[in-house]
């Protein structure tokens, strides 16, 4: 960021206040230790989530609720959220509504199975990464040698978190493989669907 420039013939502008509604929701989710995961993953988002995690593991090691809906994208963003909900001391519960997908669905399995529910409409989405390789021949050999290993990551994480034959998740990880909460918590990913707030105690 740059240093502000000083004018010594002008005086210096205050910044205006403002009490935008969306500055109040996040100060009251935050106090209500909630963290909004919502739209495309990437590394602004994935930076904004593990800071306020670690900002509310260390103020407490009351459970956070992660709420999540995402039709997933930057993987290695997702990994930053997935490892920082295991590496804080509080314990997470992801919660489930809308969409989640891929990457979205890698960060909703990182918490313990009886903390991963969602409510009633929410569909989840498992399939292997995308690659857009190019360039030399031998760089589109590395990238698509690093497509596979993350594949193979993925699917031990999602066989590891659902109790699912890793060669079973193998075969689902080929083609978009959508589930309704019901059908999710058939394949290990939700433990249970809530229907409203105190349904999480």
């Amino acid at each position: 960021m740059s240093a502000p420039i000083f004018n010594a013939d002008r005086e210096e502008k205050q910044p205006e206040k403002t009490d935008r509604p969306e500055t109040l929701a996040e100060q009251l989710s935050f106090k209500s230790r909630f963290v909004l995961v919502f739209g495309e993953i990437n590394h602004t988002v994935a930076r904004g989530v593990c800071e306020r995690l670690i900002a509310l593991s260390q103020q407490s090691d009351a459970p956070i609720r992660v709420l999540i809906s995402s039709p997933g994208g930057h993987v290695e963003s997702g990994d930053a959220i997935h490892d920082m909900i295991r590496f804080i001391n509080a314990p997470v519960i992801t919660i489930g509504t809308g969409w989640v997908a891929s990457a979205g669905t890698h960060i909703f399995l990182a918490a313990e199975k009886q903390n991963r529910v969602c409510l009633p409409n929410t569909r989840f989405m498992i399939h292997q990464p995308a690659g857009g390789a190019g360039g030399p021949a031998a760089d589109i050999a590395i990238q698509a040698k690093e497509i596979l290993r993350t594949r193979e990551r993925i699917a031990r994480t999602i066989a590891k978190q659902t109790g699912r034959p890793y060669e079973k998740v193998v075969v689902d990880l080929e083609r978009d493989f959508w589930m309704s909460a019901n059908e999710a918590i058939d394949y290990g990913i939700v433990s249970r669907v809530v229907e409203s707030y105190k349904d999480l105690a």
